[in-house]
């Protein structure tokens, strides 16, 4: 079935995580890069209009450029991930996409709280085990700081493999 969701890539975090990505999170060998989920499930591709698409632009115009840190490495019970900090501005953005588009709430509406994430891996508690011992020998002081991000991406799966479909421009930082 064809699938998309809007996520926020973390290029910074993939020299830390690619390779267990590779090995415990399936979603990264069908092409999803290292990203913090900001509404998924999403609309099926070829059911996306353009006024869906002017409707997540405004959205993320709404939400300025920001620097966060991954700054704790936490899990779920399946799930090993990185947690940013701050959580504000990812919230923000899940809580207006889902507002927008009420017929997707973010994860089916399974969930009663929005837990900003990396997920790093998935798995069972032995595998969780393998893949945070070897995230920790590599995890820097201080966690991973990303400069700013620029951008919410819809990407999309029609085809067996995720790729991008749009990309939407936060706003410009304040300047003082």
């Amino acid at each position: 079935m064809a699938q998309s969701a809007f996520i926020l890539c973390v290029r910074e975090a993939e020299p830390f995580v690619a390779a267990l990505r590779e090995r415990f999170d399936p979603v990264a060998l069908l092409g999803v890069p290292a990203h913090i989920t900001l509404l998924f499930p999403f609309a099926s591709p070829e059911r996306i209009t353009p006024a869906m698409f002017e409707e997540a632009r405004a959205i993320a115009q709404s939400v300025r450029v920001f620097p966060f840190r991954l700054a704790r490495i936490e899990r779920f019970p399946d799930t090993l991930y990185l947690a940013p900090e701050p959580v504000g501005p990812f919230v923000e953005l899940t809580e207006r996409l889902a507002r927008q588009f009420p017929e997707f709430p973010p994860y089916e509406g399974k969930f009663d709280t929005i837990i900003p994430h990396l997920t790093v891996a998935q798995g069972t508690p032995e595998e969780l085990i393998e893949a945070e011992g070897e995230l920790r020998e590599r995890w820097p002081q201080g966690g991973i700081e990303v400069r700013a991000s620029t951008s919410v991406s819809l990407i999309e799966n029609s085809t067996g493999v995720w790729k991008p479909l749009r990309e939407f421009t936060l706003a410009e930082p304040r300047t003082t």
